[in-house]
């Protein structure tokens, strides 16, 4: 049971912003800029990132709803996105597998990102705006994960429970309405 009194029986985050909609507009009208706005990068490799960004901080409900989201945008490639949770970059081209290391980076820690790091990103040919991207996703993902874990909210058990959440947010994206 969350912490805080919630209007709906929505998991995760989506308890939270829809009970507290002054804040969880903000948050949502972000996510979507993030994951869905123009970018140099697809929405399948930002999905990644903030995939791999909840894994790392241990958030079930993140790292379950934006693999399931992820997995959706890669379609036949989405084996890669379970690579990514397994530790395996293997399948990725050198520019998501840099932008990871960046992802990385600064999900753990509050230092600037090492030199080495972004021009790793820049030789693999990452443009400003992806390495922009992947710094902010990072740190929004972590923020999000915090919030989604320190209020305790429900996270759903098994992947099928994601799937149809994850299809809804590859192809409607995060401001529509919830089914």
């Amino acid at each position: 049971m969350a912490h805080v009194a919630l209007k709906n029986d929505y998991p995760g985050i989506g308890g939270l912003l829809t009970s507290f909609p002054e804040t969880g507009n903000i948050l949502l009208n972000l996510a979507e800029t993030l994951l869905r706005g123009p970018s140099s990068l697809t929405s399948a490799e930002r999905e990644t990132i903030a995939t791999m960004v909840s894994a790392g901080n241990k958030c079930k409900f993140c790292t379950m709803s934006h693999a399931a989201a992820a997995r959706s945008h890669w379609g036949e490639d989405s084996d890669i996105v379970d690579s990514v949770l397994a530790g395996d970059y293997s399948k990725l081209d050198a520019k998501l597998s840099a932008l990871l290391a960046i992802a990385e980076h600064v999900r753990g820690r509050v230092t600037p990102t090492p030199d080495h790091l972004v021009q790793q990103a820049r030789d693999a040919g990452a443009d400003d705006k992806a390495i922009h991207d992947t710094v902010l996703i990072a740190a929004a993902f972590s923020m999000y994960n915090r919030y989604v874990e320190g209020l305790a909210t429900y996270a759903p058990e098994g992947i099928e429970a994601y799937a149809a959440m994850g299809e809804r947010l590859a192809k409607q994206g995060y401001l529509s309405p919830r089914s």
